[in-house]
């Protein structure tokens, strides 16, 4: 029984049957054979198959959650009688955003050098809409994940910032407040309806700014490249567009006004029966962003950092007026990378 659940662990991880099939040295019908018995046993169908897709049915979720619990105790009686645990090895799928993969990138080397025998794959999109679907180990999100299912570790909190490159304030000059957004050209990341509304805290409270521009991405890869080509403001997570401040390749605008802060997480299934590479690479992501995090506050005056809870009060909406006639003599672009799904008010760092 151990061996089938097992089984149908390893196949909701890796998508496949044979992809557990190459693992275990096993044929295609093996494997096969394994899922039927569990089948027959409960009286359940667990998987819906077809010859593309494959994923769990109702029941099956609900067994695989009983399943990994029988599992992990059967790793924890096997730790405690003394049975020694291999190094981590093996790949690990881990779904960022282009912002955080900015950002931990550069520093995954020294995970890589601490494990010789561990790889990382990494999957990166502005928003992940199912860990399971993606096939994902763990993953760096902003906000807490609908599915409560889910361990989700707080490693910090976030802004955006507003940025701008040298040629574009040479051009437009630098906005005085966050009204004047209004009437300047700005580069739309586009994650959903509410994309164009830019939200800032000013002294009586939340400032929200309908923006509008010639160009928009949905891709915040594409729209930090923009921003670099001084197509307009861009809005852009701290971390994204940190080394292109201090470089002076971009500048940060509206100091005195800075973003909602969002809270980040590093999310994935269970904390029992991790794989001991994918606890690793948790713990590593945990303590690299904490590490980026500091070294932002220590670079960002904190009396420019504030939470704002959802219930703040003082809100003003500006309205987008027309965008300057220079700016809309620049031919109208509208970037389609990779499709992403948006689930409201998550993303993953975008």
């Amino acid at each position: 029984m151990l061996r089938a659940l097992n089984t149908l662990n390893r196949i909701v991880e890796a998508g496949s049957f044979s992809a557990v099939a190459r693992e275990t040295n096993s044929g295609h019908a093996a494997v096969g054979r394994l899922i039927d018995q569990l089948e027959a046993h409960f009286g359940l169908r667990l998987l819906h198959r077809t010859t593309r897709h494959l994923s769990l049915t109702e029941d099956g979720k609900d067994l695989l959650g009983h399943a990994r619990r029988l599992l992990a105790a059967a790793e924890d009686m096997e730790g405690a009688l003394g049975s020694n645990r291999s190094s981590p090895t093996g790949t690990v799928r881990v779904g960022l955003s282009v912002a955080a993969s900015t950002m931990l990138v550069p520093r995954m080397g020294r995970l890589l050098d601490r494990y010789p025998g561990l790889s990382v794959e990494l999957v990166v999109h502005d928003s992940f809409a199912d860990l399971f679907e993606e096939r994902l180990d763990v993953a760096l999100q902003a906000g807490q994940p609908s599915d409560t299912s889910f361990v989700a570790r707080e490693v910090g909190t976030f802004g955006r910032v507003p940025v701008a490159a040298p040629a574009y304030l040479e051009r437009y000059g630098e906005p005085a407040n966050p009204t004047d957004l209004a009437s300047r050209p700005c580069i739309i990341h586009d994650t959903g309806s509410n994309s164009t509304v830019w939200r800032f805290i000013g002294p009586d409270g939340l400032i929200e700014v309908v923006v509008s521009g010639v160009f928009r991405a949905n891709n915040s890869g594409v729209v930090h490249r923009a921003a670099l080509a001084g197509y307009g403001i861009a809005f852009l997570w701290e971390q994204h567009v940190a080394g292109d401040i201090r470089a002076a390749r971009l500048y940060p605008l509206l100091a005195d006004y800075p973003s909602e802060r969002s809270r980040a997480y590093v999310i994935y299934p269970s904390r029992r029966h991790l794989a001991p590479r994918t606890r690793v690479v948790i713990d590593f992501l945990v303590e690299q962003v904490r590490l980026a995090g500091a070294q932002m506050e220590a670079e960002v005056p904190s009396k420019a950092r504030p939470v704002l809870s959802e219930t703040a009060r003082g809100i003003a909406v500006i309205a987008p007026i027309a965008t300057t006639a220079a700016a809309l003599d620049r031919s109208r672009l509208a970037i389609g990378v990779t499709s992403t799904r948006s689930v409201p008010g998550k993303g993953v760092l975008a």
